[in-house]
């Protein structure tokens, strides 16, 4: 998907800065992204990708600058936005069915409804059979999608990935980003994702977002023209190895 004009723009990051005593961290970022666009955001480590997913998740509030949804200021809102952490945080006394409908009963969803809506993604998010089951009886993949079911239940405009796959061994990873952008097509959702690894990056994304060093700016967009769905044998492609190549260089360019 081509860079598109701001005014179409599902999310916009609009020349947002943020400091905090004597640590300049976000300088004049801006970036958008489209309806049904996925968008990764990747920089050197302690660049302020963080801080950046914190002030659009309206979690922080920028020193200047704002941040958009469905052109509608959003800055400080946390309504706009299904966020997911780098830890699953399921709850080990409750089932999984239960955990994937907590975050609709916080928003004030009564439980019989919320129990409903989070158990008709259980097909979809392979997880058909374990709404009585206890986290800790799920694989670490498993732990992953319910995760992300109880973040996209809440029907969200946008879907916010902190290294949602983190914390998987190489295998289990690669499973779950061939998961990720088959289930993405099929709900058509808006992503934004943090991640410190440039393959992943590459794989999932229609763009990616080079950040620099701390106070970050962004250096470069990289658009992503490979075919989809994402097979994983597609990273030993020519196509594949020039955009991660690609990519490192910009890191790299102090």
């Amino acid at each position: 998907m081509a860079h598109t004009d701001r005014h179409e723009s599902k999310l916009l990051v609009d020349s947002v800065t943020k400091s905090y005593p004597g640590l300049p961290v976000l300088d004049d970022v801006t970036l958008d992204v489209a309806p049904g666009e996925f968008v990764s955001v990747i920089g050197p480590s302690g660049c302020g990708k963080s801080t950046l997913f914190n002030v659009v998740a309206g979690l922080e509030r920028p020193d200047s600058g704002r941040v958009v949804v469905d052109g509608r200021d959003a800055t400080g809102r946390t309504d706009a936005f299904a966020y997911m952490p780098q830890q699953d945080l399921l709850f080990p006394w409750r089932t999984v069915l239960d955990n994937t409908a907590l975050g609709l009963e916080v928003a004030g969803v009564r439980r019989r409804e919320a129990r409903q809506r989070a158990r008709e993604l259980f097909g979809p998010f392979g997880l058909d059979g374990f709404e009585h089951a206890a986290p800790a009886e799920l694989s670490g993949g498993m732990r992953q999608r319910a995760a992300l079911l109880r973040t996209v239940v809440q029907d969200r405009a946008v879907l916010l990935l902190d290294e949602p796959f983190g914390a998987l061994d190489s295998l289990t990873r690669s499973d779950m980003q061939t998961w990720l952008d088959d289930v993405r097509a099929r709900f058509d959702w808006t992503v934004l994702l943090i991640t410190h690894d440039i393959r992943e990056a590459v794989r999932l994304s229609d763009r990616v977002v080079v950040l620099g060093p701390r106070p970050a700016q962004v250096r470069r967009e990289v658009v992503v023209n490979l075919p989809r769905p994402r097979v994983p044998e597609m990273v030993t492609t020519p196509a594949f190895a020039a955009l991660e190549a690609e990519l490192l260089t910009i890191l790299r360019d102090r």
